[in-house]
């Protein structure tokens, strides 16, 4: 399975996962920020963090104005969330697998997970939030993230990764939501 690099020192590749669960891919994006096989440099991340927010802002040129804040999904999206609230400046939330007695609580599901059910809390009609993760291959996370946001009043601008799956249809479904997807990187039909 090739490289891609996006940047130096940024790196992503596929690897096949063992000891799965029956609702689980049977592969994963694996990337140089998430710590797996080699320790991260702090100046790595910033670096990372400075180039998705360029590209984010490049797609959203009013987003340091527009933006109430950055909503992460738990686990694979905290380290760019962290990154790119860093560099951007906007503040940010991040969505757990937490089922909490905590107000304005949204949830939706991550269909490939062990545990399905994500929730962001603290949701209000007409918040403007960008939604971050590390890497997206289907898009149905976030897609129904976006949905179930809408739902409850509040408004997604766009999403941003470190590494889009391109094979899998994810940039369409959610340009079909209307919601853009800004990625550092992609991997492709090279697999």
């Amino acid at each position: 399975m090739p490289e891609i690099l996006a940047t130096p020192p940024f790196s992503a590749r596929i690897v096949e996962r063992l000891s799965i669960g029956a609702t689980s891919r049977r592969e994963r994006v694996i990337h140089s920020l998430d710590g797996l096989e080699t320790p991260v440099r702090p100046a790595a991340l910033a670096a990372t963090g400075d180039l998705l927010w360029e590209r984010l802002h490049a797609q959203l040129p009013s987003a340091d104005n527009s933006v109430d804040f950055l909503l992460g999904l738990d686990a694979g999206g905290i380290l760019p969330t962290t990154a790119l609230a860093t560099a951007s400046q906007l503040p940010y939330k991040i969505a757990w697998k937490l089922h909490l007695p905590l107000d304005g609580a949204v949830r939706f599901r991550e269909p490939h997970a062990m545990r399905t059910d994500v929730f962001a809390y603290g949701i209000a009609p007409g918040q403007r939030i960008i939604l971050v993760d590390d890497e997206i291959t289907t898009g149905q996370t976030l897609a129904d993230l976006t949905r179930q946001l809408r739902e409850a009043g509040a408004e997604p601008l766009a999403a941003a990764c470190l590494v889009e799956d391109t094979t899998r249809g994810a940039r369409a479904l959610l340009a079909g939501l209307g919601l853009p997807l800004v990625s550092l990187t992609t991997i492709g039909a090279d697999r």
